[in-house]
């Protein structure tokens, strides 16, 4: 088990969904394609920890709805428990940033101003989600009140990315160069 199988398994024990739905609604926390998720969800079948029907649709194809059981529970718990590792950081700004050196400025910029927009549409939506979640639920125990959490921590996220934009690219449009550097091999 992974952790995306993992997640698909803590959707699944919140409500039943087809490989489709579930692909939608784990996107803002891991980022996973179908081609991944289905193996994992017909993997995790065949170890009894999920069970599925065919709902007929008019049309559309017939889709096969997943349904959490109480192995899927169990070992989901079991998770809940082991030790949380590091986490794992793959961010290509941060790559294109330690290479910056060898662009000009202007495409510097128009680097850090694409994940600048991206920061902002992320705030946008989280603060949406945020706006939507009622005092009732944002209290300990409830499901609702994580949901809670993880809309908040994707605020704090969102906003400190757009804080970091918003300083390099001040910094970045006061530096007075247009053209890159010459590289010097060594």
């Amino acid at each position: 088990m992974n952790t995306l199988s993992y997640g698909l398994l803590a959707f699944l024990a919140r409500e039943p969904g087809s490989g489709y739905d579930v692909m939608l609604k784990i996107q803002p926390f891991w980022q996973a394609k179908h081609s991944q998720i289905y193996p994992l969800l017909a993997q995790m079948e065949e170890n009894e920890l999920l069970s599925s029907h065919w709902v007929k649709q008019c049309d559309k194809p017939d889709k096969k709805v997943y349904s959490i059981t109480d192995s899927g529970i169990r070992k989901l718990k079991e998770w809940m428990y082991k030790p949380l590792p590091d986490p794992v950081t793959r961010d290509e700004l941060s790559m294109k940033t330690f290479c910056m050196w060898m662009t000009d400025r202007d495409n510097a910029i128009d680097i850090v101003e694409t994940r600048k927009s991206y920061f902002i549409r992320r705030l946008e939506s989280f603060q949406s989600m945020q706006g939507k979640v009622t005092e009732e639920h944002k209290k300990f125990g409830t499901r609702e009140f994580y949901d809670h959490l993880l809309i908040q921590k994707g605020i704090f996220n969102a906003a400190a990315g757009l804080e970091w934009c918003n300083w390099v690219l001040g910094i970045l449009r006061e530096c007075d160069y247009s053209e890159p550097p010459v590289l010097v091999k060594p």
